[in-house]
């Protein structure tokens, strides 16, 4: 009897719930697809050439109640290769191998028995863009530097650096360049820095670079814990000391150098201006500080970014004059979409051809770049045509700096000593692998007097490529 509703039950199907064995799955189709709850089948998530082959071997995989396949459970699939355990984890053929298949530069292991390559014969996304050489980039969820760690942050690098600090790497840290490498080795990071006048030669005054924890009260360090301050007259806001604060109006300095050479002649032998303002007078970049870093650029790296916020004791009076003091952020790279003059430190207007440089002139014409400072007249001073500006959205990023001290003589009653452009976001594009050179200048124009300064922070790269030039961050922080 039992054995008569045995048979029926398989003939007819209906004393319960079945289930049946699907072809075998190999590769990362094993992961997604339908199927009937309760069926079953071999699964290996790796390529099939691995499969066998060392450790690596396949597992199963049964159907959720949800009608999706579950998790290929019990495979072993390649890894990094381990160098010191004698087990061919990357399942290769090879146990232990110093060999670089995905020519990337690195290879799976050296001769200490140091791991090196974590993607080499692996299943990791672009193997080539995935090795001690790279950066680990935000959220894609690969161990891109092969350090263990999947989507590290990095670490910080800006803290207790002294203010006055003439350690030129000291300002490289400040900006969250906090990787160092050699000339020798295959790892991105910083090779060199020089603190120079504008040409790249002699010591600039000790009073115009400092490393602050922040510039004023409300302009904060955008990565890390501080900035780096660049200044044609002191690199210090109120209360500051080491080095002290200095009236940006009325201090000078006694420095003076050529401007950028390569800068200069890729103009035409002048400096580059605002349409529509006059040029600039004479051929000395005075009061100059340029911070030059160079650095090997990741594997994966095709761009970079930082951020900036410019100061200007020239706001309002000297607005779209031969005195609009000059700020650089000029890129040497191997990439060929970058400016042809190198300075990344301009901003291009919707459907215009013209490009302005950051400076005191982006608040002429109302680009919209220039937005701390107080909305009235521009240009009231002898030396260029006069105008307004409205895009001023507040005045928070001068608090405390001296730049916001009253100044009723001026164009308005209601005129400060000064404005802000507010946090700007400068790009540049790089060549994967190559070393760059990024040299960031400033320097009074025409004259000792009225100076500028800038705030620097916030170094990061991207894997993708960038629109290079300057853009707004934001209108207030």
């Amino acid at each position: 009897m039992k054995s008569w509703l045995v048979l029926t039950c398989l003939a007819l199907a209906a004393c319960g719930p079945t289930s049946h064995h699907d072809p075998d799955c190999t590769g990362p189709s094993c992961q997604t697809g339908k199927c009937d709850p309760g069926d079953h089948r071999d699964c290996y998530t790796g390529t099939s050439a691995t499969n066998g082959v060392g450790p690596c071997h396949g597992g199963a995989q049964t159907c959720l109640p949800s009608g999706d396949w579950g998790d290929c459970m019990g495979q072993v699939i390649p890894v990094g290769e381990n160098c010191t355990d004698g087990v061919d984890n990357n399942c290769n053929g090879m146990v232990d191998e110093m060999t670089d298949s995905d020519g990337d530069g690195f290879s799976t292991c050296d001769s200490a028995g140091k791991s090196l390559d974590c993607c080499d014969g692996v299943e990791c996304g672009t193997p080539a863009e995935v090795n001690p050489g790279a950066f680990d980039t935000p959220g894609d969820m690969v161990d891109n530097d092969c350090n263990g760690v999947i989507d590290d942050p990095g670490s910080l690098c800006d803290q207790g650096l002294a203010s006055n600090s003439t350690q030129p790497g000291d300002y490289a840290k400040a900006i969250d360049i906090c990787q160092t490498a050699s000339m020798t080795d295959k790892k991105w990071g910083l090779i060199e820095a020089k603190l120079t006048l504008a040409d790249g030669t002699g010591v600039p005054d000790a009073q115009s670079y400092s490393i602050r924890p922040h510039f004023g009260t409300k302009t904060l360090p955008q990565g890390g814990s501080s900035v780096a301050i660049l200044s044609s007259g002191g690199a210090a806001a109120k209360g500051d000391v080491n080095p002290p604060y200095h009236d940006f109006v009325s201090y000078v300095t006694t420095k003076s150098s050529g401007f950028p050479a390569d800068f200069l002649a890729a103009n035409g032998g002048k400096l580059p201006n605002a349409p529509g303002c006059p040029e600039p007078a004479g051929t000395t970049a005075n009061d100059p500080v340029m911070l030059t870093v160079k650095v090997r650029v990741p594997t994966n790296a095709r761009s970079f970014s930082l951020r900036s916020n410019f100061f200007s004791s020239e706001f309002p009076e000297w607005t779209c004059s031969p005195y609009n003091d000059f700020f650089v952020i000029l890129l040497d790279s191997t990439a060929t979409t970058n400016p042809m003059d190198k300075n990344l430190a301009f901003y291009q207007p919707m459907n215009s051809m013209n490009k302005v440089p950051v400076g005191v002139n982006l608040g002429f014409g109302n680009t919209g770049l220039f937005t701390q400072c107080v909305n009235g007249a521009t240009g009231c001073a002898m030396g260029g045509p006069t105008g307004t500006i409205s895009t001023c959205a507040s005045t928070d990023d001068l608090l405390a700096t001296g730049f916001d001290d009253a100044a009723p003589m001026s164009c308005d009653a209601a005129s400060l000593k000064g404005g802000a452009t507010g946090w700007l976001t400068t790009s540049g594009n790089v060549t994967p692998g190559e070393i760059m050179t990024l040299r960031i200048a400033i320097w009074d124009t025409s004259d000792h007097e009225l100076d500028s300064l800038a705030v620097i922070d916030g170094f990061k790269w991207s894997a993708d490529p960038s629109t290079p030039g300057t853009v707004i961050l934001s209108t207030h922080h």
